[in-house]
């Protein structure tokens, strides 16, 4: 049957593919988000800031002091043209006697001094103390980075635990409907991408914005006329900025939509590997491959191209700006209105004004990618919780008497598997399971674990609503062993003491014996040290299955659900697992869903469903003496007779 609790991700109920649901990009309110998740870093932050004024304060002093040095280079120069003795007013006036007055302008404005030639000390001076600030604008800059880098990393560590976290709260109808390679991506890929993002962004964000202000106002203590000039860029960095963003913005979700779904067909690819070369699907498999990684390359190229056109655009935008402060200070020297020292220094400004406007165009696109990464991560975050926990608890017996009251369950609103199912399972007794494929067996014990939520009905553990206790307290109670099998990476000590971490070894050696695990263990080189996986190959299918039922026997559960547990084991192996599912089931309430019926023979009562319906109950004896749908099943079974769906029902 369908079984929607235990199915890889991208497979919801029916087995259907299920599209991941992508919002339009809402950039500001997931920005003020993302602020927001800073906020515990705001010393850090605060830090940060402070370090960065201080930067762009001994920055944006640079020019000024190498326009003193310019100046005295110049004005030494220009006064070896003058004859010594002279003050620079009696040059002046010689100089404009003679019909020379633009030059006599510069050298009154440049406060030559006739015949002194340059003053190489003072130079010196002047220089040394510009490299000094340079330094400290550096090692500024150096603990800002630090400080915001330490910021960032730990704000991403807490998203990923609050992710992780969260991926514990949700149900498992969540997972159901989500393709496993595109959950992966915005957990770790679009994770990283908002790391990497907030680390560059912020930091040249806030020297930027700092940059930009400090330059702002020095150019107009220089020179109010050239800062004109100079703004006359602002409109146009703006008007192409927010062109080039609104074209990329989509560009960038696109991205990041794409490259999860090559995740998950990748993650697919691999995971089936063995069933696509059996069915020689590798060339379909290929082509999806390619059809999907060239839309990802298509959106790929569109995000960094629109993006991309922010650098030459306001390279030019810049060079426009140069050239106009060239040609107004050129003339403001002539005249005299400036020293050359002062337009020099302007233009070293006029170049550190437009390149924060860049680099904040520049991190304004990179802020987009990451902040589409964190819609993506907030979709996740934002998903509805699994039901709230209650705080009532079990009584200190544990019996293992289940009930089903008036149980009515759908995976879809609009459409019940299960409608109005009774059943009573005694204390220590086994109840079967069978039926066709979708009948709902699978459903019915995952209800019992609280994988999903009722619709309307009851489920009584020993007389406690399961609805009303916490989720870990009733599955300690429950033991599982799954058709599909699962090894986490580890020795096969470590995966048969999952079922209780707290077990000697001993009690590990007594699990393995009663499950025939030690049979195989012993002829392994590194025995129960050996290292295994969920993708080991080192094991059969059926040893695998060995080792997950001496996990839940070394739980020993009150409660213990099978299902399809003897699936991949071979029929010698199956007789032995018999007895040893016996030793287990002893004393202890137990589900066994089967296919075959020969693993149910003995069990106390065998429940026989139909389309979410309870159809028969009874022992093994009685219904096929019944005649009724277990007979049928059973002689389909073993007698090979062919029996459709109408006939079952009838």
């Amino acid at each position: 049957m369908t079984r929607p609790g235990m199915m890889r991700g991208g497979r919801g109920p029916g087995g259907m593919q299920m599209a991941p649901t992508e919002r339009p990009l809402d950039f500001w309110p997931s920005l003020r988000r993302l602020a927001g998740s800073l906020r515990a870093q705001r010393m850090a932050m605060i830090g940060a800031l402070a370090l960065s004024v201080g930067s762009v304060a001994a920055s944006v002093s640079g020019p000024t002091i190498i326009g003193h040095a310019i100046d005295a280079v110049y004005a030494g120069t220009l006064s070896q043209h003058l004859p010594r003795g002279l003050t620079t007013a009696q040059a002046v006036a010689l100089l404009r006697a003679h019909g020379q007055g633009r030059f006599a302008d510069m050298i009154a404005a440049a406060h030559v001094v006739p015949g002194a030639g340059i003053d190489f000390g003072r130079v010196g001076t002047i220089l040394t103390w510009a490299v000094a600030v340079y330094v400290l604008s550096s090692l500024l800059m150096y603990v800002q980075a630090y400080l915001l880098n330490g910021a960032v990393q730990r704000t991403m560590s807490e998203i990923r635990a609050q992710v992780e976290a969260k991926l514990h709260r949700l149900p498992l109808a969540y997972f159901d409907r989500q393709p496993r390679g595109e959950l992966l991506s915005r957990v770790t890929n679009d994770i990283d991408n908002l790391g990497q993002s907030l680390t560059q962004a912020l930091s040249q964000l806030l020297v930027s914005v700092m940059t930009v202000i400090g330059v702002l106002v020095v150019m107009l203590l220089v020179s109010p006329v050239l800062t004109l000039v100079a703004l006359i860029a602002v409109p146009l960095v703006v008007l192409f900025t927010s062109a080039v963003m609104k074209r990329s913005q989509k560009q960038f979700v696109a991205q990041w939509k794409h490259t999860g779904r090559l995740n998950g067909q990748v993650e697919e690819s691999f995971s089936g590997h063995e069933l696509v070369t059996v069915f020689g699907r590798r060339g379909e498999v290929a082509r999806r491959f390619e059809d999907e990684n060239d839309k990802l390359m298509e959106a790929g190229y569109k995000a960094q191209f629109v993006s991309g056109l922010m650098m030459p655009i306001m390279m030019f935008v810049g060079n426009l700006q140069y050239v106009g402060v060239c040609v107004v200070g050129g003339l403001r020297v002539a005249s005299g209105a400036m020293t050359l020292g002062d337009v020099i220094a302007f233009i070293q400004y006029s170049r550190q004004f437009t390149q924060p406007l860049t680099q904040i165009a520049s991190m304004a696109n990179l802020l987009q990618s990451g902040v589409a990464s964190a819609e993506r991560v907030f979709a996740v975050l934002d998903a509805p919780d699994q039901v709230a926990e209650r705080s009532e608890q079990f009584g200190t017996s544990a019996r293992g008497r289940v009930e089903f009251s008036g149980v009515r369950f759908g995976y879809r609103p609009d459409e019940l598997l299960i409608d109005g199912l009774d059943l009573v399972a005694e204390p220590g007794r086994t109840v079967a399971i069978v039926g066709h494929t979708g009948a709902g067996k699978t459903t019915l014990v995952n209800l019992i674990m609280r994988f999903y939520e009722l619709d309307c009905g009851r489920i009584l553990l020993d007389g406690t609503d399961i609805a009303t206790v916490p989720r870990a307290a009733l599955r300690a109670r429950i033991g599982m062993v799954l058709q599909d099998t699962w090894l986490f990476e580890g020795t096969i000590a470590d995966n048969i003491r999952y079922g209780d971490l707290d077990a000697t070894d001993d009690e590990l050696h007594r699990a393995a014996e009663a499950t025939f695990v030690d049979r195989f263990v012993h002829s392994l080189p590194d025995g129960y040290a050996t290292v295994v996986d969920d993708e080991s190959g080192s094991l059969s299918a059926g040893e695998r299955q060995l080792i997950t039922i001496a996990r839940a026997f070394l739980a020993d559960p009150s409660i213990l659900i099978l299902d399809e547990a003897t699936s991949a084991v071979d029929t010698r192996t199956e007789v032995l697992l018999q007895h040893a599912m016996r030793a287990l089931r002893a004393d202890r309430t137990s589900f066994v869903i089967a296919h075959r019926l020969s693993t149910i023979r003995d069990a106390d009562v065998i429940v026989v469903m139909e389309h979410g319906r309870i159809v028969e109950q009874g022992d093994h004896a009685g219904l096929l003496a019944a005649g009724g749908a277990y007979a049928r099943l059973y002689r389909a079974q073993f007698e090979g007779a062919l029996v459709g769906d109408d006939e079952l029902t009838t």
